[in-house]
């Protein structure tokens, strides 16, 4: 396994250790659930989106490792971000996950922790876990939830 290969494996087994931004987000203005079907993975967001910016995000899930790091990350990535910016990051994730996007190691290191999700689309069973919350994000994003 090479170098980079070994760190990109390290990033995602602590995030799945340590996933930031989990658990419940008090105030949530959208929210949804996704799930896996062919693995049972299942992962809930919750966002506070304010003047279409993404105020604070967390996350809960229950599953394997790619599924949950990739929420974590997710998480850390889009905080701030208006709805155009999560966009592009979700067309960006999405091709690197399937293998359609091949970044340079400049465009790698721009993208962050989640350029360790590069080797995923040699996997085809594993890209459903790791696209899941981004889907789930969208549908979110998507949803309108009453405060009360």
């Amino acid at each position: 396994m090479s170098d980079l290969q070994e760190l990109y494996q390290s990033i995602i087994l602590d995030h799945n250790r340590r996933p930031k931004n989990y658990g419940a987000l008090e105030g949530a203005n959208h929210r949804a659930a996704g799930r896996n079907p062919d693995c049972g993975d299942e992962v809930s967001v919750e966002l506070k989106l304010s003047d279409d910016r993404i105020e604070d995000v967390r996350f809960t899930s229950a599953g394997c490792a790619v599924s949950r790091a990739a929420a974590s990350i997710m998480t850390q990535s889009i905080k701030g971000k208006s709805r155009a910016e999560v966009d592009a990051l979700f067309e960006r994730f999405r091709g690197l996950v399937t293998g359609t996007l091949k970044p340079t190691e400049q465009e790698a290191r721009a993208m962050g922790e989640m350029a360790a999700f590069s080797g995923v689309a040699r996997f085809p069973i594993r890209v459903k876990c790791a696209s899941m919350p981004w889907h789930t994000l969208q549908a979110a994003l998507r949803s309108e939830t009453t405060q009360g």
